[in-house]
This record gives C-alpha cells, structure tokens and sequence, in this order.
C-alpha cells in the first residue's frame, strides 16, 4: 500500500496524518505532496524526516490511495491524472460532491454504495457531515419531511491564514492578510464562501444540495444560514426537523445513542449539552437540546457539534479509505 496526502502542510492535511497515525492505517509508504513552493522541504511524521514532493513526482510514484486536501481548482485539474494511473482519489473539496458520476460518501450511512470502479470518491462538506450523521438514523425511523439548520462555524473551515487573522485581531496586532471581508473577533459573518444569484451562499448550497445525495432522498427539503463566528474547535449546528411521522423523544434519544459515532449530551438542568471546546480534537459527533418544536406537528430541534478538521474532514476521509481497504475495494 503506497498512501499520498495532497495538501499535507495545511490544516486538514495536518489533521488527517494525525488520523492516520491515531488510527494505525495499514500503508507500507507515505508520500507527502504539496504545493511547488513546499516541494523539497523536510516534514517530520512518526519520527521520520520525510521530503514533501511535488504534484508531478506524486503521479510518477503511482499511489494506491490519495487523501486530497488541496482545494477545488487542484482536485479538478489533478484528481484524474492520479486516477489515469490508477490511484484512487479521496477528496476533500467541493469539486467532485455534485457529480452525478462520483459518490459522496459518510461511511457510517452510504459506505455500501462504493463500487471497485470508483477511483474519485468525494468527501462532502464539514457542516453536511455532522448534520446527516445525527439525522440519518431518524430519516430511517421517522422519514424527514423538512430540514432547516443555522450553523455556527469555526475559523478553522477556513484554514490558517483565518485563524491567524482572529488571532492577530484580538492581539490587537495589524494583519497583513484579511481573509474575511469584515473582522472576524468579536463579531459575526452571515457570509461563508461566495453569494449565490438566490441570495443564499455556496456554503449554505452545499447543506441542501449534499444532504440530498447523501440521504438518497431527494424529496427531503433543506434550508440553511451559515455564520462564520470566532471560535477554534469544532462547528455547530441549530437544527429544526420535521418528520412524515410523529416520534417519541425517549425514542429519539436511543436511537442517536445507539448510532455509531453519535454522543448524545442532553442534560441541560445540569448544564450539559454539546460544544466545541468540548469536541475539539474528537471524532464524534455531539448531538444535545433535543425537544419538540411545539409550533409544528411532528418536529424536533437539536444541536450538533463536531470538530469541523476531524470528522468534518480528514477522519471520514480516512474511514473512506479504511473502507475500501477493508473490502478489497484497493487493487
């Protein structure tokens, strides 16, 4: 097993060989590839000082599995050329979640779906992870008629340089790079990634249009508002949800407990309840506040939380790969 990371010096790429070692993944040979301006510099991983190499010298070396973190436009333009030599892709971007030919994957709800054929497998969106994941069970229980989510999103979706944005704000530092187009400390962004001709952004495109794929259902019915705010740890989620059928809460509960890699903290008269400086550095997904909207018929509200580079990213990327190994689905 040769395994490439794609984007190893950036924040998810750091992530997912921390996942990789965690999680004792079974490769004899690591390559490390990023930019061209990173090639040729030394990275330590598990002890061993290895050199970070090029695009063009991670295709000639031929890898089994490709975990890709290095962003939409270099997915789409070196995605298939690793495919061409018969790597299998795992990405991290937004640019294959669409395609009708490529699966979108959370392995705990549609693993079942990947055939040996599939050489691109897209890893959907961070916020559309945690959300189907703690929904998935209940669409099976009770049918989900209707979705709608507000999200609450660490600056670490954004990367570094966000993050050394937010840090250097409440330093009260000047920052040469502004990444978003208003401060981010001490304050709220109604604004992730781009505007779309509807009004609403690309990133609150993706929650509807991904859940859809992911659930096989595309009668269920999603709206989102996403919202950048100063936090570092983990997204998280307000979610409203209406079912075909009514659900005892009792019932609910167990079900998400009983759902692997679902934690339900649910005991607010205690003052217990998901947040991300407690999911910081988790793989699960945090699921708590559950209580019936009493303004509708057949409708739950509950809050998710997950560490946006963990599950959100790299660790469903590697339970990807995990998969496809464990079936012989890697020749």
């Amino acid at each position: 097993m040769k395994l490439a990371v794609v984007g190893a010096t950036g924040l998810v790429g750091g992530e997912i060989l921390k996942v990789l070692e965690e999680r004792n993944f079974p490769y004899e040979e690591i390559l490390l590839v990023a930019s061209a301006r990173s090639a040729g510099k030394q990275m330590t991983y598990k002890g061993e000082e290895l050199t970070i190499i090029s695009m063009e010298d991670a295709v000639k070396r031929k890898p089994d599995v490709a975990i890709f973190s290095a962003g939409g436009g270099t997915s789409l333009e070196w995605a298939p050329k690793f495919q061409e030599v018969g790597t299998i892709v795992i990405d991290n971007s937004s640019a294959w979640r669409m395609s009708p030919r490529h699966k979108l994957i959370v392995p705990e709800i549609n693993a079942g779906v990947i055939r040996i054929d599939d050489r691109i497998i897209a890893n959907p969106n961070c916020s559309t992870i945690q959300m189907v994941l703690a929904l998935a069970p209940l669409h099976k229980q009770y049918g989900i008629k209707r979705i709608v989510v507000s999200t609450y999103q660490s600056v670490t979706g954004t990367g570094k340089a966000a993050v050394d944005q937010m840090m250097s704000e409440r330093a009260g530092e000047e920052n040469p790079e502004m990444v978003y187009p208003h401060k981010i400390d001490m304050n709220v962004l109604p604004h992730i990634d781009v505007f779309q001709e509807n009004g609403y952004t690309k990133e609150e495109m993706k929650m509807i249009l991904e859940t859809k794929k992911i659930m096989g259902d595309e009668s269920i019915e999603v709206t989102a508002t996403c919202v950048r705010i100063p936090t570092m740890g983990g997204h998280s989620e307000a979610v409203n949800v209406e079912f075909q059928n009514d659900f005892d809460l009792a019932e609910v509960k167990q079900i998400l407990e009983s759902t692997p890699g679902i934690v339900v903290e649910d005991d607010p008269s205690n003052n217990v309840y998901p947040m991300p400086v407690n999911a910081h550095e988790k793989d699960e997904v945090f699921v708590g506040r559950l209580r019936r909207d009493d303004t509708q018929a057949n409708t739950l509200n509950m809050w998710i939380v997950a560490d946006n580079l963990r599950k959100g990213a790299a660790t469903n990327a590697v339970q990807i790969a995990e998969y496809m190994v464990e079936h012989s689905l890697v020749y």
